[in-house]
């Protein structure tokens, strides 16, 4: 094929594309259906109902196990073996110094706990040493309870830390002989067949309704010497320490999540 034969079917050949290029360019499609706003929702299945707790008269939420009900311990049992040995009177129960940590019978897994206590007024002391408690999530992760009102002490120590680990966000205790709230969100580690942490435990802590940890991860357990370690487990009960000081407690109660 000589030059112009090649230039002129080059030519015929380009023309013939542009035409079916325009043909289908000018053929219309029909267009997407306009979005309606029921088309991004949908009804079931339905949450449960739930009817909230009062917290006029202490009562909990329609779906939670009661762990306290202000008449007496028959939910925990003594870390030493028997019943709990506090104190149960006016609808609160007290720690009983060398009595050791009390313990749910029950175990859990991932939990929404919800827990109030309180210092007496006349409480005595100064840093770890004034109102000394803490409530153990699956019997492993410490959350403090300490009398943190105008007493200071090593901020991983503070009332709301993960203990030795996570300082609070902030200081939100209420004075000696007033009560306090703690709401906490937890989810349960689950773990590797090398019994490391495929996702670790987390923790929020809101106290009087204020925001202490975030969704926080806990590093492992909380060690009072030393660091934390990671040990593989399955569900585990709350345990509330004897650390010596009369700590007084009502209104338990905990939601499966």
């Amino acid at each position: 094929m000589n030059k112009k034969n090649w230039i002129v079917k080059a030519a015929g050949t380009a023309f013939a594309l542009s035409l079916c290029l325009t043909m289908y360019a000018q053929k219309e499609y029909p267009k997407p259906e306009g979005m309606r706003p029921g088309m991004s929702e949908y009804w079931t299945p339905q949450p449960p109902v739930v009817t909230p707790g009062d917290p006029a008269t202490l009562s909990a939420p329609s779906d939670a196990i009661v762990l306290f009900d202000g008449k007496n311990l028959s939910a925990w049992e003594s870390v030493k073996g028997g019943e709990a040995k506090w104190e149960v009177s006016d609808g609160k129960f007290t720690v009983v110094r060398g009595t050791g940590d009390i313990r749910t019978k029950d175990t859990f897994e991932s939990f929404q706990l919800h827990i109030e206590w309180r210092m007496p007024e006349n409480i005595t002391g100064e840093s770890q040493g004034r109102g000394n408690s803490g409530v153990f999530l699956q019997g492993m992760y410490e959350i403090q309870i300490l009398d943190c009102y105008e007493n200071e002490t090593y901020v991983n120590g503070q009332t709301g830390s993960v203990y030795k680990q996570t300082p609070p966000l902030v200081n939100a205790m209420r004075k000696p002989g007033e009560w306090n709230v703690y709401d906490i969100i937890y989810t349960a580690p689950i773990f590797k067949e090398d019994g490391t942490y495929l996702y670790p435990p987390r923790v929020t802590v809101i106290q009087n309704g204020i925001v202490l940890q975030n969704n926080t991860t806990i590093l492992g357990t909380t060690e009072y010497i030393g660091f934390p370690q990671v040990k593989p487990h399955g569900a585990g009960p709350i345990k509330l320490q004897d650390h010596g000081d009369p700590v007084q407690f009502r209104n338990i109660w905990l939601r499966k999540l």
